[in-house]
């Protein structure tokens, strides 16, 4: 296995759950990872807490011009990426016949567009270089739409269906690899809405894993030698293999 020593991470949604826990276990193997999210205050407090090894920018996924100026600043300060953690996402879910139109479009420009937009600012780069990781974190709710939750599954499969067009694009120099987590510890819930339907979803998350779970995950195919490629991993809790 390859170490993490010196190696540049862009981690979005770094400001909680998954991406917090990814940027601080990829730290602690040695990275240099690159805070990315909209709430400046949390980015700084976990820059500060891991160290000189840590940069942040505020922005937004959804917005290009944010993503490439957070490529931009890992690039004038550590001089490379060598991996991409498209993590940020948002789990508004409702039946569609509520129709709730700007949750659909928020979680059309965060769970695609900020992931494809991720991909953008960074893949030239990668591609200059011949080298690189892009992990895209998607859900177990890609291969399965339960009531209430079809647009969010639809971008979750779609990233899922984006990553497997860009690993065969970038054969040979871009090893992309997407997570499909279950239920996991996270502020997901939080962007829900609807108060019943967050009150209701916080039942479902009784058994959810840590978010340390996915980190490790994520550390797994990062680290793996560089010409092994981890394409797809599904990690869910064993109380609960439905969702």
């Amino acid at each position: 296995m390859n170490d993490m020593n010196g190696k540049v991470v862009i981690v979005t949604g770094a400001s909680s759950g998954i991406g917090q826990a990814t940027a601080t276990h990829l730290a602690g193997l040695g990275a240099k990872v690159v805070l990315g999210a909209r709430r400046a205050e949390r980015l700084q407090t976990l820059a500060a807490m891991i160290g000189p090894s840590a940069i942040w920018k505020a922005g937004d996924v959804s917005v290009l011009a944010d993503q490439q100026a957070l490529a931009r600043h890992a690039l004038e300060h550590f001089g490379r990426i060598d991996a991409l953690i498209n993590n940020a996402g948002l789990m508004p879910v409702s039946p569609i016949a509520l129709g709730c139109v700007e949750d659909w479009d928020r979680m059309i420009d965060v769970n695609l567009k900020g992931v494809l937009y991720g991909i953008h600012a960074v893949l030239g780069h990668m591609l200059a270089r011949g080298s690189g990781s892009i992990v895209n974190i998607a859900s177990v709710a890609a291969r399965s739409a339960g009531a209430g939750g079809a647009v969010y599954s639809a971008t979750k499969a779609a990233v899922s269906m984006l990553s497997e067009g860009l690993r065969k694009e970038t054969a040979g120099k871009v090893r992309v690899c997407v997570i499909y987590p279950g239920l996991t510890e996270s502020e997901l819930v939080e962007s829900v809405t609807d108060a019943n339907i967050r009150e209701y979803a916080r039942t479902l998350y009784v058994n959810a894993i840590p978010a340390q779970a996915i980190a490790e995950a994520v550390a797994y195919a990062l680290t793996q030698p560089d010409s092994v490629a981890v394409n797809d991993i599904t990690v869910r809790p064993l109380a609960n293999q439905e969702i």
